[in-house]
């Protein structure tokens, strides 16, 4: 099963070549402490919690992290050692991820490891050899490629076939070069106008 999994890449390598660098915005990732110890605020056990503290319990939906995540490091993109991940959390916390995460499948579990590293700020494997995930220093900016393109996922957007749409890109045509998807990781990715993203270069 190992030998699926793409190497880790240097940090030259993560914002050169022909890569897709994926920033999910606005997660809703978040410790809460309970009466037994602490727990990633969600909507379903926390509802009473949040609305004590005026906060809409309907945009804690660290789900929404959880299947991403799933569908990208389950991705052929990512088993090709092309993808890179990141999480920018509505709290302003930017956590790396190791394309050789696997991310549990059960969302207690999911979310039992996000403690742990919203706590510890690092998630090694289980044998200390390699750093799964790490909150690292923001702004998630620094990390990308400078004057990159970004593709930003809306529901104000102009609707356009992905698959098409990129292969036009000049980041596409040689020499290729890394693309950036940003993609809304809330409820409601359009709640906030700064959020409000289209495709575009920025």
């Amino acid at each position: 099963m190992s030998a699926e999994l793409p190497a880790p890449l240097t940090a030259e390598q993560k914002t050169s070549g022909q890569r897709v660098i994926v920033i999910l915005e606005d997660a809703p990732l978040e410790v809460v402490k309970v009466k037994h110890g602490f727990q990633l605020a969600n909507c379903d056990d926390h509802r009473g919690l949040l609305q004590n503290a005026k906060r809409d319990p309907a945009e804690m939906r660290p789900d929404i992290t959880h299947q991403c995540l799933m569908t990208l490091l389950d991705s052929p993109l990512n088993k090709a050692g092309r993808l890179v991940i990141y999480i920018h959390t509505a709290k302003n916390v930017v956590i790396e991820v190791s394309p050789q995460l696997r991310v549990p499948r059960t969302y207690k579990r999911f979310a039992g490891l996000f403690v742990e590293l919203l706590q510890r700020h690092k998630i090694r494997a289980k044998d200390g050899s390699e750093i799964l995930m790490k909150v690292v220093s923001g702004p998630v900016s620094k990390y990308l490629p400078v004057n990159g393109r970004k593709i930003g996922f809306s529901v104000n957007g102009k609707l356009v076939l992905l698959r098409e749409h990129v292969k036009s890109l000049p980041e596409c045509q040689p020499p290729k070069r890394p693309l950036l998807l940003e993609e809304g990781d809330a409820a409601d990715d359009a709640a906030e106008p700064q959020k409000k993203k289209k495709k575009g270069k920025r």
